[in-house]
């Protein structure tokens, strides 16, 4: 099998940069669409790691949040979690996935990233929902605040758990995916 070209590799990396971009501004202006918008950043991020483009994808991640930036009015707010997780982590899931080798550092390496994705998700929370939205004067959040942290660090290990097993999923369907394109 012969080295995929660096052409191939701008091709790739621009399909993802490409879908990532208009879905997080989808994402970005309908708010129903927000998490959809993420998701599908997410597996678009995988078209190039599939490759093992790990410079693609990050150049990717890059060129999807600036012109997101752009097209969303130039508001940085509602890209947060993209910037902060969701747009790195399947690079370094993919980083984890080729180069630890021993079973032993699978779990440490877990550790880290639900630690990531808990203070991702924390200062979110704290920096849209508290800060810009006002969610401190509405009702339940005096009631809610008091289980807050068990609820983002318990339940958000939990919740990463899967989501991070289905995005290792995901890599190995795109993998195969991509496998069929000779290059």
């Amino acid at each position: 099998m012969k080295k995929p070209t660096k052409s191939f590799e701008i091709v790739l990396s621009a399909i993802a940069c490409a879908v990532a971009s208009a879905a997080l501004t989808a994402g970005c202006y309908v708010n129903v669409l927000y998490a959809a918008g993420l998701i599908l950043a997410v597996f678009s991020l995988m078209v190039p790691l599939s490759k093992d483009f790990f410079w693609g994808a990050a150049l990717a991640f890059l060129g999807s949040a600036l012109l997101t930036f752009l097209f969303y009015g130039f508001s940085i707010f509602k890209l947060v979690p993209y910037l902060l997780f969701f747009g790195i982590h399947p690079i370094v899931n993919r980083v984890q996935f080729k180069y630890v080798n021993k079973k032993w550092i699978h779990p440490l390496v877990f550790l880290a990233k639900a630690v990531w994705f808990d203070l991702a998700m924390w200062l979110s929370f704290e920096l849209l929902a508290v800060e810009f939205f006002a969610l401190d004067e509405t009702v339940w959040y005096d009631w809610a605040i008091q289980y807050f942290h068990y609820v983002l660090w318990l339940g958000g290990t939990a919740v990463f758990l899967v989501y991070d097993v289905l995005l290792f999923l995901c890599q190995r369907s795109a993998d195969l995916l991509i496998k069929r394109i000779r290059r």
